[in-house]
């Protein structure tokens, strides 16, 4: 391709996505097109030709614009996604154009380098051991799969078996205890590392999903054999914080090992609002947490963080003749991580840290707690609304028709939920907690204000009011 062709491709790319930016606060907050009627916009024979590029780019933006979700936008509560900070994104550009392969530091030696300060960063940030290996993987699923694996191997080689030669045929039985309310991705990684749905302890949980120390004693006690167990830091509906600092000393002194799940809450030890709720979290053994959530890089970008490195090296280490080998003071990328190719994501993590800095995240985080709180505060003094949950974080969980019977309350909750997705004006989801229909506000975009968290509030009160207008 032609410098001057390249050239006017990639802008009109960077004029479509920043177009795309600029008008996202003002456009509805979901899409205006469903799954189906994207499949059918793209459904097309197998082209036969080629196109030119710059057509090829109109297009694609063109067919995609309905269906993409305001997730960048100010007003996106639905998940705990991050909004894909402008340096982040430009850094992502980036790294797309250089196309790195951080397989390995000979190859992608800035890419490698990069990631290894930005590891540093993160450690620092988040107030863990220095010395803790750091994994950049896709996101908080393969984070918890990775840390989970170094687990796996480390407590199996504490009682003399090597699951990395011998797999697990014939291996020591390993005791796995969680929480009743994990996160369904811990759940998932439990089942890739081949401990399966039915074969671990599950252990009761409060109110608001923090486990209950004394239940989780008796079963630690109850058994013999290595043990992993695996906390939550912020949980995914309440936002509540496993009591870490007690369950640690009892985890190792069994000589177990403690993984945390904390793909978004890791990020309260960065502010010092929030600080206190991870208190007891850097007693543990690894961290599963995101980038893209509370830091606001760009997808995909998670990190997995273990204080064993050995452990770490040998569960993920990916090995061949034609592989440089790591000499001594050298990290290589791909000995904490599952795969060899893979996106230099240390690239958006750098830049996004830079941008922002310590105090422009810790203020980001504060914000976006008193945000949940104030947002919180106004919906529950309105009649038949009801906040379910104690708002300690980011996340409030909400119930409408509060006074009816638990069938009626979910009906009228699920009709709330369907009229703000009619109106647009902010995107919140549904889901069950404790057998209920609750809404779930996850106040996490980087680019959410106090404006849009009084709009969002109102239109979810207008939402109400029409839904019980209608309902009589």
């Amino acid at each position: 391709m032609a410098a001057g062709d390249l050239a006017t491709l990639w802008n009109k790319a960077a004029a479509l996505a920043i177009d795309f930016r600029n008008k996202v606060g003002d456009r509805r907050q979901a899409p205006s097109a469903t799954y189906h009627e994207m499949r059918a916009e793209f459904s097309a024979p197998t082209p036969e030709t080629g196109m030119p590029p710059l057509q090829v780019i109109e297009e694609l933006a063109r067919l995609a614009e309905p269906g993409l979700h305001a997730m960048t936008g100010p007003r996106f509560f639905g998940w705990a996604i991050g909004a894909s900070h402008p340096a982040g994104v430009a850094a992502d550009w980036l790294t797309s154009a250089w196309g790195q392969n951080t397989g390995n530091h000979h190859a992608a030696p800035a890419a490698a380098a990069a990631e290894e300060v930005a590891a540093q960063w993160l450690l620092d940030l988040l107030r863990l051991p220095p010395g803790c290996s750091v994994g950049f993987v896709t996101g908080a699923t393969i984070a918890n799969f990775v840390g989970l694996a170094a687990a796996r191997g480390e407590v199996l080689r504490r009682v003399g078996w090597d699951v990395e030669a011998k797999g697990l045929f014939g291996a020591p039985s390993i005791r796995v205890l969680i929480g009743d309310d994990a996160h369904t991705t811990v759940f998932s990684a439990l089942q890739f590392l081949g401990f399966g749905h039915d074969g671990i302890v599950r252990v009761a949980t409060d109110a608001q999903g923090r486990m209950k120390v004394s239940d989780f004693a008796a079963a630690l006690h109850d058994g013999a054999g290595p043990v992993i167990a695996i906390a939550q830091a912020g949980q995914i509906n309440t936002g509540a914080f496993d009591p870490v600092s007690e369950l640690a000393p009892m985890v190792a002194a069994r000589n177990g090992w403690l993984h945390v799940d904390c793909a978004f809450g890791l990020w309260a030890r960065t502010c010092p609002e929030t600080a206190h709720l991870g208190s007891g979290l850097e007693l543990a053994d690894s961290w599963a947490t995101d980038g893209h959530k509370w830091l606001q890089t760009p997808y995909d970008c998670g990190y997995a963080i273990t204080r064993h490195p050995d452990a770490h090296r040998r569960a993920m280490t990916i090995a061949a003749s034609y592989l440089p080998s790591a000499q001594a003071g050298e990290r290589d990328p791909t000995h904490y991580v599952p795969e060899l190719s893979r996106r230099a994501r240390g690239f958006a993590t750098w830049a996004v840290i830079r941008a922002l800095g310590r105090a422009g995240i810790a203020e980001m985080v504060g914000r976006h707690c008193r945000l949940a709180r104030r947002m919180a505060e106004r919906l529950n003094t309105s009649a038949g609304v009801e906040v379910v949950n104690d708002v300690v974080l980011n996340q409030i969980i909400l119930r409408f028709g509060a006074d009816c019977d638990v069938a009626e309350s979910d009906r009228l909750t699920q009709q709330v939920i369907d009229q703000i997705l009619r109106e647009g004006e902010l995107f919140a989801g549904g889901a069950k907690w404790r057998g209920r229909w609750v809404m779930r506000l996850s106040v996490i975009s980087g680019q959410t204000t106090d404006s849009d968290a009084d709009r969002a509030a109102s239109a979810i009160l207008r939402a109400w009011d029409q839904v019980r207008g209608a309902n009589g």
